[in-house]
C-alpha cells in the first residue's frame, strides 16, 4: 500500500528553485533514503512533506488523502507524522520525560498518567528508561538524538521523517543512533530520512533517491543507485564521499 506519495512537488524560496518536478511514493513499512550534496532539497523535501514549508506546486497524499489542500488541518496531520532534526531541539529546563509527554499532553489532550505511559515504554524502546528524570544536558549527543526519536515516536506516527540526525553527533556516537533506526527499520516503520552514512543507506534502505539541484535524479534499490548508478552526476557525488 503506498503511504505517501509526492506528485510535481514546487518549492522556491524567492528566486532560488529549492524542489522542482519531484515525484515519489513510499509504500507502508518501506525505509527510503534521500542523499544528496548539501542544498540539493532533500531537508525541504521532508520539511514539506510534514507542511512545515507551504509548497509552491504539487500534491502530496498521505493514506490516499490529499494534505496540500489548503483547507487540511495541518496539525492533525503532522499528528500522524514525527519528524526529527539535526538539532535535537530538547527543552533543557525539562526532564526527559517531560520532554516526550509535552506535546501529547498540551497539544493532542492526552491525561498526563497516559501520556507518561507511553512515553516510558517509549524510553525503553530507545534504551534511556533509567533517565527519564534526567536533563536533556546530563546526556551525550547520542542520548540526545534517542530522546528525540523517542518523542517523535511516541504518538505511534504512521511516518517518521529523519533529517540528517547523525550529522550533529560526534562519530563515535553515531553508531548508536544508526542502530536504533535499524531496530525500527526491523519493526516495519515507515522512514523517509536524509542522510551521508552510505554503508547505512547501503544496509537499510529499500530505495535510495538522488536528490540533485531539487530533482530526484535517479532512484532504486541500494545496490543499484549505490553500487552501480546510471547517471554520471549520481557517480560523481559518490566517488567524492569515497575519495
Amino acid at each position: 500500500m503506498t503511504l505517501l506519495s509526492v506528485r510535481g512537488l514546487r518549492k522556491t524560496f524567492g528566486d532560488n528553485v529549492v524542489l522542482d518536478d519531484v515525484h515519489l511514493d513510499v509504500t507502508a513499512g518501506e525505509c527510503v533514503v534521500l542523499i544528496g550534496a548539501s542544498g540539493s532539497g532533500k531537508s525541504t523535501l521532508l520539511r514539506c512533506v510534514n507542511l512545515l514549508e507551504q509548497v509552491d506546486d504539487g500534491v502530496i497524499e498521505l493514506g490516499g488523502v490529499e494534505i496540500t489542500d489548503p483547507r487540511v488541518d495541518a496539525d492533525e496531520v503532522r499528528s500522524r507524522m514525527g519528524i526529527v532534526f539535526q538539532a535535537y531541539n530538547l527543552f533543557p529546563h525539562l526532564s526527559v520525560l517531560d520532554n516526550v509527554t509535552l506535546a501529547p499532553r498540551r497539544v493532542h489532550k492526552v491525561p498526563r498518567a497516559e501520556a507518561e505511559r507511553s512515553a516510558m515504554t517509549m524510553l525503553d524502546r530507545v534504551g534511556l528508561a533509567d533517565k527519564a528524570k534526567a536533563r536533556p544536558d546530563d546526556l551525550s549527543g547520542g542520548q540526545q538524538q534517542r530522546v528525540a526519536i523517542a518523542r517523535a515516536m511516541v504518538n505511534s506516527p504512521q511516518l517518521l521523517l529523519l533529517d540528517e540526525v547523525t550529522s550533529a553527533l560526534d562519530p563515535e556516537l553515531v553508531g548508536e543512533v544508526l542502530d536504533l533506526l535499524r531496530d525500527l527499520r526491523a519493526d516495519g516503520m515507515t522512514m523517509m530520512l536524509s542522510t551521508h552514512e552510505m554503508g547505512f543507506a547501503r544496509h537499510v534502505a529499500d530505495t535510495v533517491c538522488f536528490l540533485d539541484g531539487g530533482r530526484i535524479l535517479e532512484q532504486g534499490p541500494p545496490d543499484e543507485v549505490l553500487g552501480a548508478p546510471r547517471e554520471p552526476r549520481t557517480r560523481q557525488f559518490l566517488s567524492r564521499l569515497v575519495s
